[in-house]
């Protein structure tokens, strides 16, 4: 038979040992009843973006910065003293614009009109330095009435116009057809590793004006080649696209813009 003396310490000890519990986790959970402050730094850098520099984004890479900013990927890895121009990080600042006493400008490719009202010959000489002065409106003017005259970079039926998605314009071809430079320029970046655009060649004309040609099956020029007016500088193709295609940009300090105006 039990002893009814030895079950009660027993039940008391138990007790004693419960309350023990409780309170101690009590106490040590007391510091923690307001939640730790955490900082999301995935969400981006809500410091603003200083005058020509651009902020790293998920997704970005340096060929794309670059075409969106009118300038060279090469230029613009210079200017950022990148080893490695693949390795960008979310958040990082990117010159985007020429440091001073840079040598990458490219001479304007522009040629003025050989069809000039004669009328027009005769006005009065405009001293250099004010012809320099830039115009308020010279921008609007710039994509209203074109600057420079581009020749059509390959032969075949516009398939889709330029609008809000499409950045440009798409011809139709067969495989192999000639694709030709719209103008005298440089080879500022020949390569595939913009998606959606396959293989492609763009050239700046000067630092205004930048053409760029998708979707290629072969490229016959480099990064850094002088082109001319008309010279084949790709094999149409249908890399990274659903058709054979040329996929042709205008791009004008860096945005796109309806190159049909432009063509002749």
């Amino acid at each position: 038979m039990k002893n009814p003396m030895n079950t009660l310490s027993k039940s008391f000890l138990l007790l004693a040992a419960v309350a023990s519990l409780v309170l101690n986790t009590g106490c040590s959970t007391t510091p923690r009843a307001k939640p730790a402050n955490v900082v999301d730094r995935t969400s981006g850098n809500s410091e603003p973006t200083p005058p020509g520099y651009y902020r790293v984004k998920r997704g970005d890479t340096l060929a794309r910065i670059a075409l969106d900013n009118g300038q060279s990927p090469r230029d613009v890895a210079q200017w950022n003293n990148m080893s490695n121009p693949n390795q960008i990080e979310v958040g990082d600042l990117i010159l985007v614009k020429p440091p001073a006493g840079s040598k990458s400008a490219v001479k304007p490719a522009v040629k003025p009109p050989t069809n000039i009202d004669t009328a027009k010959t005769d006005a009065p000489k405009v001293d250099a330095a004010k012809a320099d002065t830039p115009k308020p409106e010279a921008s609007k003017e710039m994509v209203a009435e074109p600057g420079i005259r581009l020749s059509w970079p390959a032969k075949g039926k516009v398939t889709e116009e330029f609008n809000d998605k499409n950045k440009g314009i798409d011809i139709a071809g067969k495989l192999g057809d000639p694709v030709t430079a719209a103008s005298d320029g440089k080879v500022v970046y020949a390569g595939n590793s913009l998606r959606g655009y396959g293989n492609l060649v763009i050239i700046k004309h000067d630092n205004t004006y930048l053409t760029a040609y998708a979707h290629n099956r072969t490229l016959l020029v480099k990064e850094g080649d002088a082109v001319k007016k008309g010279q084949k500088i790709a094999e149409m193709g249908d890399t990274d696209a659903t058709s054979v295609k040329l996929h042709f940009e205008l791009r004008v300090n860096g945005k796109p813009v309806n190159p049909t105006p432009y063509l002749q």
